[in-house]
């Protein structure tokens, strides 16, 4: 399956799905960490490039304007809350059928929909918590790997400093692992194009 990780610059959730042996490839406007397919380009272009027919899309979106931890800031984040909200209803409009938006709490469920489902680490073998939401478009909820005892609010305590949001914003192995399991396993859907071959 081709698997377009978009808005990811650390390369966990792509691996976990190359390892699958999908042709997955990460997509931001920063580097990759680790060596592997990796696309430097705006993540809505890349998601709408036809060229690509991508069969799955997982998009983490930044949620500096989005997320409810930062609400003390929206009055001040007009503008870029309404280009952040743009940008994610693009990704969800993304000519492909099956497409899945992680996400903090935050204003998605107001300004666009409510998630599909709401996970936390402890779910897939981390013992801390960060409620993150899913929005997703034929996929399956994920269900949970490893139930692990602890609950830590290990990102929510974390330092200030330069590099405080990329900590942040790293998906854990064992949650990009139940990404790459249970919806690198889904069947293809049938399209006319695919009909026509």
């Amino acid at each position: 399956m081709r698997v377009l990780i978009a808005c990811e610059f650390s390369g966990i959730v792509r691996d976990a799905f190359a390892k699958r042996g999908h042709d997955a490839w990460s997509c931001d406007l920063l580097d990759s960490e680790r060596p592997g397919k990796h696309i430097i380009w705006d993540a809505v272009a890349s998601a709408h490039d036809g060229f690509w027919h991508w069969e799955l899309i997982v998009a983490f979106p930044p949620c500096t304007h989005l997320a409810v931890s930062g609400a003390r800031w929206f009055k001040e984040k007009n503008g870029e809350q309404a280009e952040a909200v743009e940008f994610v209803r693009q990704l969800l409009n993304a000519p492909c059928e099956r497409i899945a938006l992680e996400n903090p709490i935050g204003v998605i469920s107001t300004k666009i929909r409510k998630p599909d489902q709401i996970i936390q680490p402890w779910q897939f073998g981390h013992g801390e918590t960060k409620a993150t939401c899913l929005w997703l478009k034929n996929l399956p909820k994920l269900v949970p790997t490893n139930i692990v005892s602890g609950r830590e609010a290990r990102v929510h305590r974390m330092p200030p400093g330069p590099d405080r949001w990329k900590e942040r914003s790293r998906t854990l192995p064992g949650v990009a692992a139940a990404m790459a399991e249970q919806w690198g396993a889904c069947s293809p859907i049938s399209t006319a194009h695919d009909r026509r071959r």
